[in-house]
């Protein structure tokens, strides 16, 4: 039998702490229209290891893949989605995302640069209602076990522009936030991964992407 999301997340946090096993995963979204959703190979297992052991989650340790449209979405709750290319969601896939996402899951979509142009008119299908906002800097997002004054750090160069953080926000509550010109998925990767990158940006990314998770996991 189907729990409602509502009921699953609820129970999260009473889970987390209540078991050694693991009792939640957290995943990656798969999907289509050619864009390398699989990128960033290394930065969902990094940012689970460090939230386990900085804000005692109890999530497990590998990450897993789940498509858009399944109905294994309602068994996360946060999602990253990545990539450079190309994004198609169907409207079975925009229906169930809706659904998801209204019900209480949430979505982090990270710019790997080149994703902006094909993520934006996609979401649109998802809430037509909506538009992407530029979240405040005193947002909570910012300002959960770890603070950021100034907004998210910058990873990667990309265009030369300051980072931005954006969020669609259904009814007073964030279901999504989207970074731009930030790259924190590629901050999460493995140290040495890219050439001149900084433990100091790296850790600063983690922080980063466990504030998301800490936020996802008690709004």
């Amino acid at each position: 039998m189907r729990f409602k999301i509502g009921i699953l997340f609820c129970g999260l946090l009473i889970a987390l702490c209540s078991f050694n096993k693991p009792a939640y995963k957290l995943a990656r979204l798969k999907y289509n229209g050619g864009g390398d959703w699989y990128g960033d190979r290394t930065a969902l297992t990094n940012l689970i290891r460090f939230c386990n052991n900085n804000l005692h989650t109890n999530f497990q340790a590998d990450e897993e893949t789940v498509e858009a449209g399944s109905a294994e979405i309602y068994n996360y709750p946060f999602i990253f989605m990545t990539g450079h290319g190309n994004v198609i969601f169907s409207d079975v896939e925009v229906r169930n995302l809706r659904k998801y996402l209204t019900g209480g899951g949430f979505l982090h979509i990270c710019d790997n640069y080149g994703l902006d142009q094909f993520i934006r008119p996609q979401m649109k299908k998802v809430f037509p209602e909506l538009d992407f906002v530029e979240l405040p800097l005193n947002h909570p997002v910012y300002h959960q076990k770890y603070d950021f004054p100034n907004g998210l750090p910058k990873v990667h160069e990309h265009d030369g522009k300051r980072p931005q953080g954006f969020g669609l926000i259904y009814k007073g509550r964030l279901v999504c936030f989207y970074d731009y010109q930030c790259d924190l998925g590629n901050g999460w990767e493995d140290y040495g991964t890219y050439v001149g990158d900084s433990q100091d940006v790296r850790q600063k990314a983690l922080k980063m992407g466990a504030n998301l998770v800490q936020y996802a996991l008690i709004q």
